[in-house]
């Protein structure tokens, strides 16, 4: 059986100010209706799988919980990497849950941040990999370039071996010339960094290749703490583990790697430019989302998030419009964004990691106005959520209902707020807020204070494991 391992780590930096830290590319709707994380678990559809293991990081395991509940599928856990170590130990940490109860599946290795168009396709190279990867060959999948890229690793296939290709050796991003070589040979494909082999194959390579992370991550496996839908493992064991990459680390040096080549309409998203070429455009090459208008633009790739966005005699742009941002590039030179990431990290503004609109287990909050000793936040609570119970040492809050109804509790006394109502939560009170209610409760908070940071917070309960 192939047990799917969906990789949702990542900063995705190339994409701000879409995406950021703290929200990153593979929960963002780009293409389609679904998140890309979510197209990576469509796309599984049809295959004859079990459910999916998802490997994210900490601080975004409430986002990745959400967005699979929201698809209304199964899953077998997810993974918290305590730090990011790379592709190689977090394979190993799945390879080992995988195995716990004497299984030996196929780890299908997925990142959730890719696109692929062809799902037909994609579904017939997993199946002829999966008769591959029962020989115990370590399977990798190739994509059939149709231009020169420069941004990726290539693979180099070697002699054919049923239904894929001896791989000969593992490539390093080429010049421009070296890609056009590559692409005209017929012998390179991009490397995709998906992978399909039987877990204790993986942890039998590593333990030959890399004895140091095998071990690292055998041991912070031996203490797990469940919580809710996520797996923790030993911090300190995770943390004590090398950083490498699994081509580096197993599929550069077995003797087992194979290639299977794959066709499908394939992208990792690395940039603007690359989102431009997978969006659908119009007659003028344009790519526009949200509220646009445009007059003499061409090949231009246009995201409104909340208000209009005109261009007049414009061409080869990226524009960005986000409710805290905004971008303007050329299109060639999008990659650098980076660049402007690494700025704000530097002056550490928020802008870096964080949407104006951030996403919590409850629900979700926009920060709508700040002033020098006020805040003003639209809050979302779902259904049946509660936020945790707290109280903060130098703000007060006012809270007004604009819809539902909100159960308050403020210190020992519980109320119900509804519609137009208001009620007032003063300096150290212990308070909470839920929602009994069957449809969202939305309320404006209305912060003021000193200090208005969100680590003025003081948990004494929380249903989603925050209290230390």
């Amino acid at each position: 059986m192939i047990l799917p391992v969906i990789m949702a780590g990542g900063s995705g930096t190339r994409l701000w100010p879409l995406s950021r830290g703290n929200y990153p590319k593979q929960f963002l709707t780009l293409i389609g209706e679904h998140t890309m994380l979510q197209s990576t678990l469509h796309r599984l559809n049809g295959l004859a799988h079990s459910p999916a293991m998802l490997i994210c990081n900490e601080e975004h395991r409430f986002i990745a919980a959400e967005q699979v509940r929201q698809l209304g599928v199964e899953h077998s856990g997810i993974f918290l990497e305590p730090i990011g170590r790379n592709t190689a130990p977090a394979i190993a940490l799945a390879a080992f849950k995988a195995i716990e109860h004497g299984d030996d599946p196929l780890l299908l290795v997925l990142a959730a941040d890719h696109i692929i168009n062809d799902t037909a396709a994609f579904q017939h190279c997993v199946n002829q990999a999966a008769e591959l990867a029962k020989q115990d060959k370590l399977v990798t999948f190739g994509i059939v370039g149709n231009k020169p890229e420069t941004g990726y690793g290539y693979i180099k296939r070697g002699e054919q071996y049923q239904a894929g290709y001896v791989v000969d050796s593992f490539v390093e991003k080429p010049d421009a010339g070296t890609a056009e070589k590559y692409i005209a040979s017929g012998e390179y494909y991009w490397n995709s960094g998906m992978f399909l082999f039987k877990a204790s194959r993986y942890l039998d390579e590593l333990k030959a290749f890399r004895p140091d992370i095998y071990a690292a991550c055998e041991k912070s496996m031996q203490i797990q703490n469940d919580d809710m839908d996520f797996v923790r493992v030993d911090k300190a064991a995770f943390e004590a583990c090398p950083d490498e990459s699994v081509d580096y680390a197993v599929m550069e040096h077995t003797k087992d790697a194979v290639v299977v080549a794959m066709d499908a309409g394939w992208s990792d998203v690395g940039g603007f430019a690359a989102l431009w070429e997978v969006s659908k455009q119009d007659e003028n090459g344009n790519a526009f989302t949200g509220d646009v208008k445009a007059v003499d633009t061409k090949n231009t790739l246009v995201f409104g998030e909340d208000k209009l966005v005109a261009t007049v005699g414009v061409e080869d742009l990226v524009i960005v419009n986000t409710k805290d941002a905004v971008l303007v590039a050329h299109k060639n030179e999008s990659q650098k964004v980076k660049a402007i990431v690494q700025q704000l990290k530097d002056e550490q503004r928020t802008e870096a990691t964080l949407h104006r609109e951030v996403y919590r287990p409850w629900g979700k909050y926009d920060s709508v106005d700040t002033g020098e000793r006020f805040q003003v936040k639209r809050i979302t609570v779902k259904p049946g959520a509660k936020l945790s119970v707290q109280m903060h040492h130098h703000r007060a809050e006012h809270w007004i209902v604009v819809s539902g109804t909100a159960k308050v509790q403020i210190d020992d006394t519980e109320q119900f707020v509804t519609e137009n109502e208001s009620v007032y939560i003063p300096i150290t009170a212990v308070h909470a807020l839920e929602n009994p209610g069957k449809v969202d409760l939305e309320l404006i908070e209305v912060q003021s204070g000193s200090y208005l940071g969100e680590d003025d917070i003081v948990r004494f309960e929380d249903r989603y494991g925050r209290v230390k």
